[in-house]
């Protein structure tokens, strides 16, 4: 048995496997110690606990700052190639040797006429003013316009605060005078205001007497009132009574046009009445007196005589 106990043992020890391990965790190990070296030089590393846990902890700052380091290399780079390039270009300006781009913009600028070097002026502080990075007459009309607009928003918007700051300090103006006229010692209280007081009083003290009353009539009209929307019916119904009322109204218009010359006074409008009577008679009276002389002298009686 003890036998078999040691072999266990010296194939635990000896095992390929974690022979493995342990050389990748000291060559890791060994990594960290060289980074926190070059870390902390010339000062040496402080103590601290060596466990698995801290060990993956330091591979990964160890890591990121390694990339990070290679990054600032690489720009540190970039910015110094780009140094050395405008360095050399300005070496060969110096000597005479002028860029393409440079060459092309003097000889624009020396073709142009007057009115092309105002209106290329004036494009240049246009687009310095409203901040167009690439200006094109097409952005800068249409932002010339956007301009136009929010001054005019704003001016109006500027005349109504006038305006109303105007009528803010006339009422702020009314009313210190009328603080002034309270608070001053010439101020007198209207004699009626204490009758006035009373008086409102007894009115709020009978309208809150009331108010309950009111309220119980107003829901009760809320509950009798019909709500419910007129049907096709309702709206036939009424029309037949519509114009059954228009019909009888053109019936009384007729019958009151017979008395349309009479005087607007009752008394007036009776005595001409009777005066129309009266000549209605006198004529009624010719009439049959004349009908009656015609059958006195057309009668066969009368002939024989």
């Amino acid at each position: 048995m003890a036998h078999h106990h040691l072999i266990g043992e010296d194939s635990a020890i000896f095992s390929p496997s974690v022979a493995r391990i342990a050389a990748s965790t000291a060559r890791d190990w060994s990594y960290v110690d060289a980074w926190l070296s070059s870390k902390f030089h010339p000062r040496p590393v402080p103590p601290f606990e060596r466990n698995n846990d801290t060990l993956k902890a330091l591979l990964a700052l160890a890591s990121t700052n390694e990339a990070a380091d290679e990054e600032r290399s690489l720009l540190a780079k970039s910015e110094a190639a780009a140094l050395q390039e405008l360095k050399e270009s300005e070496s060969k300006a110096s000597n005479g040797t002028r860029p393409l781009r440079e060459g092309l913009l003097d000889a624009v600028q020396h073709n142009l006429p007057a009115d092309g070097h105002t209106a290329l002026d004036a494009m240049a502080h246009m687009a310095l003013q409203l901040g167009v990075a690439f200006p094109e007459p097409e952005t800068l009309g249409r932002r010339m316009c956007e301009l136009q607009s929010t001054i005019y928003d704003t001016e109006q918007m500027k005349a109504r605060v006038e305006i109303l700051h105007q009528h803010i300090d006339a009422e702020a103006a009314r009313i210190n005078d009328l603080l002034r006229e309270l608070q001053s010692d010439d101020y007198q209280p209207p004699i009626t205001l204490a009758k006035q007081n009373l008086d409102m009083q007894r009115k709020v003290k009978a309208l809150s007497a009331k108010l309950p009353e009111l309220q119980d009539r107003v829901a009760a009209l809320a509950a009798n009132t019909d709500s419910s929307h007129p049907t096709i019916a309702d709206l036939a119904r009424d029309e037949q009574e519509y114009l059954a009322v228009l019909a009888r109204k053109k019936e009384l218009d007729l019958q009151l046009a017979s008395f349309q010359g009479l005087p607007s006074n009752p008394d007036m409008a009776r005595s001409e009445l009777e005066d129309l009577r009266g000549q209605l008679r006198s004529i009624t009276s010719q009439r049959d007196a004349v009908f009656e002389g015609l059958v006195e002298r057309e009668s066969p009686v009368k002939r024989r005589r």
